[in-house]
């Protein structure tokens, strides 16, 4: 890979994990509308632009290809599963003033994503990473101790995200045409609680030109960070692209926090610095490694 790419690699990282960290701010824009029917949405338009641009870039192929293997079918409508219940989850969080968990939830990810390796993909661990997960874990159950209450909203998006990933590794389709056959599968359970309930937005010739302006954007910021995330997973090593996975939460906290002053007290305090220290030595285990591969090379 050249200099060039490899510059461009970074761009896109950049790009990407930024819209997915400022996701936020637009479904601010739908507190009107019931989470629910915001994923509704989000299903049924992310569709459309996904066929259009698997069509422009003449990648349907991929599908049917896909479509053909009945265990990747079962395993995408698993993964399409758990992405619907993450999407509900968080755009729930977003519009609940719950945006500092659902920070919390994208920081611990990375982390849930070791263990997933460790008892599944039986990748063995360091003992940095080892104490890395303890450090976290410690910050959650002090946030636990000190509510006297599950911290669910993180819990639950950092626990589907993770599997999600953890099968969406072991299928050999690409995110684009895997994205679509997971929409898909969603698709006539989105169109049924469209037409079946009584929507707040379902009628489009009766909302707004504003509200269904936002309503069709639905699927443009699905897809657009999934596009500049795969444009660099091809230009820049998966370690790196790594990396700048923590802009997106960080981007998250930063507004919840300054924007929309949600409440920053002394036990969140403590359970964010937990996390971003198990964080650091994670990080520092990585680009340990990885010095080490390189050296070997």
């Amino acid at each position: 890979m050249n200099d060039k790419s490899v510059k461009a690699g970074v761009l896109f990282a950049l790009a990407a994990y930024s819209m997915w960290g400022i996701a936020p701010m637009y479904f601010k824009l739908l507190t009107s509308v019931p989470a629910l029917e915001i994923v509704m949405h989000r299903i049924v338009w992310s569709v459309l632009v996904l066929c259009l641009l698997l069509a422009v870039r003449k990648k349907f192929g991929q599908v049917f290809n896909a479509m053909r293997d009945p265990k990747v079918i079962a395993t995408l409508s698993i993964s399409g599963l758990l992405l619907a219940a993450n999407w509900l989850v968080f755009i729930w969080a977003v519009n609940n003033d719950h945006m500092l968990d659902a920070s919390l939830g994208y920081f611990i990810n990375p982390l849930f994503n070791v263990l997933l390796a460790r008892f599944f993909l039986q990748e063995s661990l360091t003992r940095l990473q080892l104490l890395a997960v303890f450090v976290a874990l410690a910050g959650v159950a002090f946030l636990i101790f000190s509510y006297g209450q599950l911290p669910w909203v993180a819990l639950v998006l950092a626990t589907s995200f993770s599997i999600y990933g953890l099968l969406r590794k072991k299928v050999s389709v690409d995110s684009m045409p895997g994205l679509l056959i997971e929409s898909c599968i969603m698709l006539p359970f989105a169109l049924l609680y469209w037409f079946i309930m009584d929507t707040t937005s379902g009628n489009m010739l009766a909302n707004s030109f504003d509200l269904n302006a936002t309503l069709l954007l639905a699927g443009v910021v699905t897809t657009a960070p999934l596009l500049c995330f795969t444009a660099a997973a091809r230009r820049i090593r998966y370690t790196t692209l790594g990396l700048f996975q923590y802009i997106g939460p960080s981007l998250m906290f930063l507004l919840a926090v300054i924007h929309y002053q949600e409440l920053l007290d002394t036990t969140r305090v403590v359970t964010f610095v937990c996390v971003w220290s198990g964080l650091l030595i994670y990080v520092y285990d990585s680009l340990r490694v990885y010095r080490k591969s390189r050296q070997l090379t």
